[in-house]
């Protein structure tokens, strides 16, 4: 069994290629890193260490890389593979699909077996966007032909592995805590089941349930981290205070997935302290700066601080913490990062109600817009010079 996984970057390899490995599969890794595609050819094997007290180390086998910049490579890959997976961001996914596309084509003039598709990225839908990216090259009677033989099932993940500098560039260190929900309901029947998947029939609940705690969470702690001068999520959850702030979030976005699918409350709230627990995990340093980066996209419509914000609105809440942590996202001011660039030019250029209504479609006359602005210039008065 071979599986193509886009992405031989640390998540592609401490998650999604480990737990791969495990499962027997013979894992191809796709990339456009040459130390890392050339390090994974030559030496087929890397280490993943867990960042925990005892640092076990586990050692992953029987893999390789090709090119991703090789659009042959790519569709002879797709076209052998059993499976393929991805974790480049959803941003990418658009690069990756003429090559996949091109392997569906020469799957389907070969007459191949069944395809399943997972895009393993953070973002609501992955696998659908992707289809919508691959399908966009393909015509019409190839879409037909493909619905047939592939499937792209969407899927959830959720493991810390922070940015790290490690001597071996195929080392890769994660947190023990992972999950990876897929909706069995899109699959072919008769699939190789991985080991440590959770194979779940309706996949919303536990994506919304990741998105608006672990992604929320996260980003709350590093842009209101950022506000008080920390410079790793470590150095912000210790601050008690800090992490008040960042549980009365998960208070509304918990009350927000309650009341939507049905979690038991009192389990919700052992998830959170759960999630609270990993971000405080003193075997990581995760760095603000890499979990705050793109702000933009963090702040659009469908993402983890507007989307639950709204539909607690519409639940009757006034989501009073989760506006504080958009206006504290509008004052991540990193000039190394391209989207916190630009949205510090456009709140210098058009002002702060504007701002917030281009990144977050929320009309001015909105009570969120409202509140969200009011808590900007709360921040603002408070902040030294």
């Amino acid at each position: 069994m071979k599986a193509l996984h886009f992405g031989a970057g640390n998540i592609g390899r401490g998650f999604i290629g480990l737990l791969l490995s495990g499962a027997g599969y013979g894992v191809v890794f796709s990339d456009v890193n040459k130390t890392l595609v050339d390090a994974l050819r030559e030496r087929g094997e890397y280490t993943v260490t867990l960042a925990d007290d005892k640092q076990e180390q586990l050692r992953v086998s029987g893999v390789t890389a090709i090119d991703g910049s090789d659009p042959e490579a790519v569709a002879a890959a797709v076209a052998e593979a059993d499976l393929v997976t991805t974790a480049v961001g959803v941003n990418i996914l658009k690069h990756i699909a003429a090559g996949i596309a091109r392997g569906i084509e020469r799957r389907i003039a070969a007459g191949a077996g069944p395809l399943h598709l997972i895009a393993c990225e953070n973002a609501i839908g992955g696998s659908a966007q992707l289809k919508a990216h691959v399908y966009g090259h393909l015509d019409e009677e190839t879409r037909r032909k493909a619905d047939a033989v592939c499937a792209f099932p969407n899927a959830a993940v959720d493991r810390i592995v922070p940015i790290q500098h490690n001597e071996d560039p195929l080392a890769v260190t994660v947190e023990p805590f992972y999950e990876w929900a897929v909706d069995e309901s899109a699959m072919f029947s008769g699939f190789k089941r991985v080991e440590g998947v959770h194979y779940v029939n309706d996949l919303t609940p536990y994506i919304e349930r990741k998105l608006f705690t672990v992604n929320t969470g996260h980003a709350s702690a590093a842009y209101l981290g950022n506000l008080k001068g920390y410079e790793t999520i470590q150095q912000a959850m210790a601050d008690e205070a800090l992490v008040g702030e960042v549980r009365a979030v998960l208070d509304e976005t918990g009350a927000v997935v309650i009341r939507k699918h049905g979690f038991d409350p009192d389990t919700h709230r052992q998830y959170i302290e759960t999630i609270l627990g990993r971000f405080r995990n003193p075997h990581l340093t995760d760095e603000i700066a890499r979990v705050g980066r793109s702000p933009i996209r963090k702040l659009s419509p469908g993402d983890r601080l507007v989307s639950p914000a709204l539909q607690a609105h519409e639940q009757g809440m006034e989501p009073a913490a989760l506006a504080k942590v958009m206006a504290a996202a509008l004052r991540f001011d990193y000039p190394d990062d391209p989207e916190s660039a630009e949205l510090q030019r456009s709140l210098q250029d058009k002002g702060v109600a504007e701002t917030l209504t281009a990144y977050t479609s929320l009309p001015p006359e909105h009570p969120l817009h409202r509140l969200a602005v009011r808590q900007y210039e709360a921040l603002a008065a408070q902040a030294p010079g």
